[in-house]
């Protein structure tokens, strides 16, 4: 269940992972002082700014009460400060996730009766250190700052995301919610969030047009907003229990479909237990179109009688509507919309897309992926379409609770040089107790 919890939305629950308190040396910048490790992950030996840095899924919340990082808000500012002060670093990708628009307990108004744009500076204030320290490296114009959209800052404008980021590159697709970015001197390179291929996070400009016209939200923004009212109720004993659905007698794939649907919401309500009756209207929306407040209810796949129809006033339609949004989503290569259901909660689904997408596609020329999205930071090597070596990363998360796995990981690509003996180094670390780790690395050349 935990890597349901971490690939289905990247809610994680509140189990704490001891930190590694190993140090070995320090140094000192200004009033700052940094642990220092045997290997410094942003030095090459010598004055070539020839590193990328790759890091997402930060979650910075409008209100540190209930906002996934809190603690680690501080070890990052201090890597971050480290980065500003290498002499080898080029690139800084924040690759999805960097503001959190859905971890938000459901009865809470996400916006306070404002808009957007009076959020987004509610997280610049609420979390002023890391801001600051981002827009430090960004002034300085020494180390391009790219950011890609994630799904918790899926419906957050490139305007928004400026106006308190001043110069920070975006790399967007032109629909909102998505980007991929390769960089210009790199085009073996592509790092994404990983979300356009996940059926409950991808955006959905399919679904609640009627009610919400213009919404891409997918049914994953309301399971976060139910899982955060879950974290800030701490309730181990739920107060209703969802009504029993079972598989339509007809044999029609739609509503075979719709019943695996409602499977996965039975099995998300049965981890993130409120304390509040499903008929409730305790949803808050007002976001990107959504002007009701909704019960749980209201997303709940239900049915009439044993066997017969079963029918969902949210996402109506949803399980039909895959293929066309893959489209609109740009997935290169399909997933079976059985597929992408009955694996929503596997990370290794996403893991294995990157392969898909990138490396078995012929029509792609990427030899190096980075995805965060899943909270699972890995390197995983395989061969492409034509025998040759290619690297998959997972840039993890930064969030404070990430059980059974790491936190405050990151991710360093080392370009190689004209030297044919030169290699492409892939290495990931984390940076747990404010000491760097080095969790796995690989290398290519190409």
């Amino acid at each position: 269940m935990k890597k349901y919890i971490s690939t289905l939305l990247s809610m994680k629950a509140a189990v704490k992972i001891s930190s590694l308190l190993l140090c070995i040396g320090c140094f000192s910048s200004g009033n700052k002082s940094y642990s220092q490790p045997a290997e410094d992950p942003f030095a090459n030996g010598s004055k070539e700014r020839n590193m990328m840095v790759v890091i997402s899924d930060i979650h910075l919340g409008a209100d540190l009460a209930y906002a996934e990082i809190n603690k680690n808000l501080k070890p990052l500012e201090n890597l971050l400060g480290r980065i500003r002060l290498s002499q080898n670093v080029k690139e800084l990708v924040i690759a999805g996730d960097l503001l959190d628009e859905w971890f938000v307990p459901a009865t809470t108004d996400t916006y306070m009766g404002k808009d957007q744009a009076d959020f987004v500076r509610r997280i610049a204030t609420a979390n002023k250190g890391v801001i600051d320290a981002l827009n430090r490296i960004i002034r300085d114009g020494k180390i391009l700052v790219t950011y890609v959209p994630g799904n918790h800052d899926l419906t957050i404008t490139a305007e928004n995301v400026e106006s308190i980021l001043p110069g920070i590159k975006q790399a967007r697709d032109k629909e909102l919610g998505l980007g991929t970015y390769t960089p210009a001197s790199h085009p073996e390179v592509a790092i994404e969030h990983g979300h356009r291929y996940n059926f409950f996070c991808a955006p959905d400009p399919i679904s609640n047009q009627d009610v919400a016209p213009g919404t891409i939200m997918p049914p994953g923004y309301f399971f976060t907003r139910i899982a955060a009212l879950h974290v800030v109720q701490n309730c181990r004993t739920p107060q209703d229990s969802i009504s029993l659905v079972t598989k339509n007698n007809s044999g029609d794939k739609s509503q075979a479909l719709l019943f695996g649907y409602w499977k996965i919401w039975k099995a998300t309500l049965s981890l993130f237990r409120i304390k509040n009756r499903f008929d409730e209207k305790i949803i808050v929306t007002k976001v990107n179109g959504f002007t009701q407040t909704y019960s749980v209810n209201d997303l709940l796949p239900y049915q009439v009688s044993a066997g017969g129809l079963i029918d969902v006033k949210l996402y109506k339609g949803i399980q039909d509507s895959w293929d066309q949004r893959q489209k609109l989503n740009h997935v290169a290569v399909n997933i079976p919309v059985a597929q992408a259901m009955r694996y929503v909660a596997d990370a290794s689904e996403t893991d294995k897309q990157a392969v898909m997408q990138y490396f078995m596609n012929p029509a792609s020329d990427k030899r190096i992926v980075v995805f965060g999205h899943t909270h699972d930071a890995k390197i995983i090597a395989s061969d492409n379409y034509k025998g040759q070596k290619s690297i998959y990363a997972n840039s993890g998360t930064w969030i404070d609770h990430n059980p059974k796995l790491t936190t405050m990981n990151f991710v360093v690509i080392t370009f190689q040089d004209v030297a044919v003996s030169s290699q492409t180094r892939v290495k990931l670390y984390n940076f747990e107790g404010e000491v760097v780790k080095k969790m796995a690395e690989d290398s290519l050349r190409y």
